[in-house]
């Protein structure tokens, strides 16, 4: 540091404030930079102003830091931002390092993050500030779902869950998915078919995948099949588990031995889904004599989600009424043929939204069973 600074070194060592300032300088190349800078000169004349012997005189031409019009010394800003002069008030920026990041993509924040039942999306508030967004003056489509400020790290959260949705619209992608999707927009936002204001349109979502029907076969004789459904987003489990009792405790495994016309009883259960948005649906099972679900000989125990009419042995209970559901019939095997018999699985994920998800057998067929 030179004049004026110089009659202020014997009293206070400048070296500290010259290495944050460089180090600073170095990192930031920016407008970020110099405010920083300048607050480095400013922490350093003050504390020289300490001393009643020491007169600075004006020590801002020679640096380039204007005066500034506000204080940032009682002004908080994150790790992430720093503090500089915004049409006459303090404001916390972006740091360029960090907004870097988001500016390939124009995004505002990170990406949707989809966790259990939940959907949450974490924006910036100094990339908000940046494009004149008030986070305060942000929504869900549900009014009353705004965003929360975190007070250290000064990013915005949105999000909703089953118990709170938010408005949250669900809709299907070619049946293989189902997607949850909400917005976040402004307060008062125009249903007009024209706006000559700036409008703000962010979606968000998170969806689940329809389980492939392959991956939900297994060999009777065999104890049970659990399958990691990853859909990229929320993730479940699928388990699909034979029982030779009512009571679910006694598990066919590889040395049961099973004889003809005994009752076996299936349960397909899920973990990881919300019973408060969405039931697992059984809409077919069918058995094999090979381990292709495809092969040319089979047997339709569950049609459209209901049993087959044709074998009266088959009784299928809490289909679409859950995440979990359970079906019987008696053992068979394939005329003229001998060895393992297997068993495939349709499944449907169906959303909840008002109406119902159980499969409604036949008239003809609710008759014959009495229901």
């Amino acid at each position: 540091m030179q004049a004026p600074f110089t009659d202020c070194h014997s009293q206070v060592d400048p070296a500290p404030y010259i290495t944050a300032c460089a180090e600073t300088s170095c990192k930031f190349q920016t407008e970020e930079g110099l405010a920083l800078s300048c607050q480095f000169f400013f922490s350093y004349a003050k504390t020289c102003g300490l001393n009643p012997n020491i007169t600075l005189g004006d020590w801002r031409s020679p640096t380039v830091c204007p005066v500034p019009q506000v204080s940032c010394m009682e002004m908080y800003c994150s790790d992430n931002e720093f503090c500089d002069e915004n049409n006459g008030e303090p404001q916390c920026l972006c740091r360029a390092l960090f907004a870097a990041k988001y500016t390939p993509t124009n995004s505002l924040g990170d990406p949707t993050v989809c966790m259990g039942s939940s959907a949450t999306l974490t924006l910036a508030e100094c990339l908000l500030s940046a494009k004149k967004i008030d986070y305060t003056t942000l929504r869900l489509l549900d009014e009353s779902c705004k965003g929360h400020l975190d007070n250290e790290t000064h990013m915005v959260t949105f999000s909703f869950d089953s118990s709170n949705t938010c408005g949250t619209e669900v809709m299907s992608n070619n049946a293989s998915q189902i997607i949850y999707k909400n917005t976040i927009t402004l307060q008062n936002s125009s249903t007009d078919v024209i706006t000559r204001h700036d409008q703000v349109s962010i979606d968000f979502s998170c969806l689940y995948t329809v389980p492939d029907i392959r991956s939900v076969s297994f060999k009777i004789k065999e104890s049970s099949v659990v399958q990691e459904i990853v859909s990229g987003i929320w993730n479940y489990t699928l388990m699909m588990n034979a029982y030779i009792d009512a009571q679910f405790v006694n598990l066919v495994g590889p040395n049961t031995e099973l004889v003809l016309d005994q009752k076996v009883w299936v349960e397909l259960m899920t973990g990881g889904l919300d019973y408060n948005l969405v039931s697992l649906v059984t809409d077919s099972c069918w058995a094999t004599n090979q381990p292709s679900p495809n092969a040319s000989l089979r047997y339709d125990l569950i049609i459209n989600g209901c049993p087959n009419p044709a074998d009266h042995t088959v009784r299928v209970q809490g289909n679409g009424l859950g995440t979990s559901n359970v079906f019987s019939f008696n053992m068979f095997q394939f005329s003229g043929k001998a060895g393992d018999l297997y068993l495939h699985c349709q499944l449907e994920l169906c959303p909840k939204h008002g109406s119902s998800c159980a499969p409604i057998a036949p008239l003809f067929d609710r008759l014959h069973d009495g229901s």
